[in-house]
């Protein structure tokens, strides 16, 4: 089980972008809990994201939009309390960011329940956003190629960028958030390929989920790590930790090694 040292600093928003010029991979999970958050500080993990994936498997919803601001904040509050060293980040759920005013709203509530960035999904109107956000010192972490807000949109949860175009189209994306100001970008369900360019491409560190191994960091939801059933269908990149790790702090520990050696994604858990 991973024990930081007694000198091992708190993470900062600078200090991602240290990691990505040193090399260090980044380990990335969701949470909602302080009991919870406790064993990821305690696991290694360097980033915990309140996910509006809650939505799904937390309150048992079909899709992340029934998920408030409110939710969020409560459970950002949850968690706060159990970290001492991970970087904490919570999403902006469905049309919190739909402006940069509401965007600025929420994301106030969510800094002041203890997040340290908030995270939004997409580019195209959400680079004003994130500009506006960055302008008033929040930190944003931007999220690109498969974004469940926009599921009706894409009808259903689909690999993104497989073809030329909507590929050109992500990594314009992608180097667009950075320009805005974003400082991490999670890459979702995208072929490895281009998960590797828009890597290569960015100052800003990339976080992916079933993007390949070649990002600079690797995130899963909590209850997909431990094989929790929440109802709906499992993703290609999903790997259950719990089952070699043996326990909740195994599994944690299993993934974050995994991560930080490069053997998780492998070819099984990404897409070509």
């Amino acid at each position: 089980m991973y024990a930081a040292a007694p000198n091992e600093k708190p993470w900062t928003v600078p200090a991602l972008l240290d990691a990505k010029r040193g090399g260090r991979k980044l380990v990335m999970l969701t949470c909602y809990d302080a009991g919870f958050a406790r064993a990821l500080d305690a696991g290694g993990v360097d980033l915990v994201l309140v996910g509006d994936s809650l939505g799904m498997v937390v309150q048992g919803h079909g899709s992340t939009l029934p998920v408030t601001v409110d939710d969020i904040a409560y459970h950002t509050a949850c968690v706060a309390r159990g970290l001492a060293r991970a970087l904490l980040i919570a999403d902006l759920p469905f049309q919190a960011d739909a402006s940069p005013q509401t965007a600025l709203a929420a994301s106030t509530r969510l800094l002041q329940a203890g997040a340290g960035m908030v995270k939004l999904e997409g580019a195209g109107h959400k680079l004003e956003v994130i500009r506006y956000l960055v302008e008033r010192e929040i930190p944003v972490c931007a999220h690109l190629g498969l974004t469940p807000q926009s599921v009706l949109r894409l009808g259903g949860y689909k690999v993104q960028g497989r073809d030329d175009a909507a590929a050109s189209q992500v990594r314009a994306d992608a180097l667009a958030v950075a320009q805005a100001g974003a400082s991490l970008l999670v890459l979702e369900c995208v072929p490895t390929p281009l998960a590797a360019a828009i890597t290569a491409d960015l100052e800003i560190p990339t976080v992916g989920i079933g993007a390949g191994p070649q990002c600079d960091g690797q995130v899963l939801v909590l209850h997909d790590l431990l094989g929790i059933n929440s109802g709906h269908r499992r993703p290609k990149f999903v790997k259950d930790f719990l089952a070699d790790g043996g326990s909740i702090a195994g599994a944690i520990g299993a993934f974050a090694a995994a991560v930080r050696d490069g053997t998780f994604p492998d070819a099984e858990h990404s897409y070509a």
